[in-house]
């Protein structure tokens, strides 16, 4: 097997004529990676991934080829997958208020060029999910895009699709999730292109680490929301005094590893309805 790219959290190889996208316990926080590991992470997101691919696979083929045919070591953090062009475009669907999308509405009251009623504040629901695409940065921070710069980047037929299957996916997942207690307030995707042209939905998808889960039972628009997902730790890290958001990353105190794996294993089996166990 070849290393052919190493991400801030994972890890992908060449085998043969497919692909084998490992995920590790890393984790990170304003495009930094922290020094400390959350124990069974890339367990967790690899698992989830694949229960929410079977989830939509009546939405858009995926990247998947199989989740057992992979290196021992390997067992449960990696899957067999389709090579694929990538689409130089995040795909971000937003059916609430948050993060980067609540700040381009403070500033601009639109986010990626779509306009917003004039009200909302953090947590809010808007009145439909919004696709509010964004670059794919090798280097610094994604950037929100327009739809007419995602039609320059990948034509207009593509751009029009990736729109229809960002909103559909999201709100099939959103459905889903909330039959089991939990908003998903916004998450992105990645698709890349078959051999036939076809749109093939890749990476991992509505982890907690993609995605911004919120406990339903507790929201209330107007402030944070109950986060589960990787918001929680990305909070404890900006209460980090001096720590200007570059490498090297804060160590993680035991406290908030334990408390950010739990929000991990509780959105899982929140969603699968099945205890979270270490899958070998």
């Amino acid at each position: 097997m070849e290393l052919i790219h190493s991400g801030k959290v994972r890890d992908l190889y060449a085998d043969g004529g497919d692909l084998l996208m490992v995920a590790s316990d890393k984790v990170s926080v304003y495009d930094v990676v922290l020094p400390t590991l959350i124990p069974d992470k890339g367990k967790i997101l690899t698992q989830l991934s694949l229960w929410w691919f079977g989830q939509l696979a009546g939405i858009v083929p995926n990247h998947v080829i199989s989740a057992t045919d992979v290196p021992a070591e390997w067992a449960g953090r990696a899957i067999r997958c389709r090579k694929l062009t990538m689409l130089p475009v995040e795909c971000i669907a937003r059916g609430y208020l948050a993060g980067l999308g609540l700040d381009s509405y403070k500033a601009t009251g639109a986010i990626s060029g779509v306009p917003l009623p004039e009200g909302l504040s953090e947590g809010s629901r808007l009145p439909e999910p919004v696709f509010t695409p964004t670059t794919k940065a090798t280097s610094g921070h994604d950037e929100f895009i327009d739809f007419a710069d995602v039609e320059a980047e990948v034509g207009a037929g593509i751009a029009a699709e990736l729109r229809r299957l960002t909103l559909e996916i999201y709100s099939r997942g959103a459905r889903i999730a909330a039959e089991r207690g939990i908003i998903i307030a916004d998450t992105k995707f990645e698709f890349g292109l078959a051999d036939d042209g076809g749109i093939v939905l890749a990476d991992e998808v509505l982890t907690p680490d993609s995605s911004r889960f919120w406990s339903a039972a507790e929201w209330r628009p107007g402030g944070p929301q109950r986060y589960l997902d990787k918001q929680f730790i990305r909070d404890w890290s900006a209460t980090i005094t001096g720590w200007d958001r570059k490498p090297p990353g804060p160590e993680v105190p035991p406290d908030v590893v334990a408390a950010t794996r739990a929000r991990y294993a509780e959105v899982y089996e929140r969603l699968t309805g099945t205890q979270w166990m270490d899958h070998d």
